[in-house]
């Protein structure tokens, strides 16, 4: 009897019964639920982040471009930066992919916009601002 006993019981312990799977497979859904999410903004903390670093590599361009002019002016900044030929690219900013540059100066402040296109209209960071007078990137619209 005892034989018989232990030759069904080593029978009945071949795999897994459909209940233990759905279990581990429904942990692994709730996992990748919360895990998802992070991820994706993670990517959005890069694209503000490139358009924070393209802001502060203006105003440096910005600031050496005063320096090469008569009693430190602005004015020639005056422009939408991205092609060559113009004032803070020539002073050393390099253009980074998918953040539009705006450039609006007088003779003693200067105030520059970044446009990343791909965050959405919703997100805080959509357009950041580096005003002369602040000295760091904000998240207004405008200066």
């Amino acid at each position: 009897m005892f034989q018989r006993f232990h030759a069904m019981k080593e029978r009945n312990e071949g795999g897994f019964t459909l209940i233990e799977l759905l279990v581990v497979i429904l942990i692994i859904a709730i996992l990748a639920a919360i895990a998802i999410p992070v991820f994706l903004r993670q990517r959005e903390k890069g694209w503000v982040a490139a358009s924070q670093s393209a802001l502060k590599n203006a105003a440096t361009a910005s600031e050496s471009y005063a320096t090469s002019q008569t009693a430190g002016s602005y004015l020639g900044l005056n422009a939408t930066t991205g092609a060559a030929g113009q004032p803070i690219v020539n002073e050393g900013y390099s253009p980074v992919a998918g953040v539009t540059l705006a450039v609006a100066a007088t003779a003693n402040t200067y105030c520059i916009t970044a446009t990343h296109a791909n965050l959405d209209t919703t997100h805080l960071w959509k357009v950041a601002t580096y005003d002369s007078a602040d000295g760091q990137p904000t998240s207004a619209e405008t200066c």
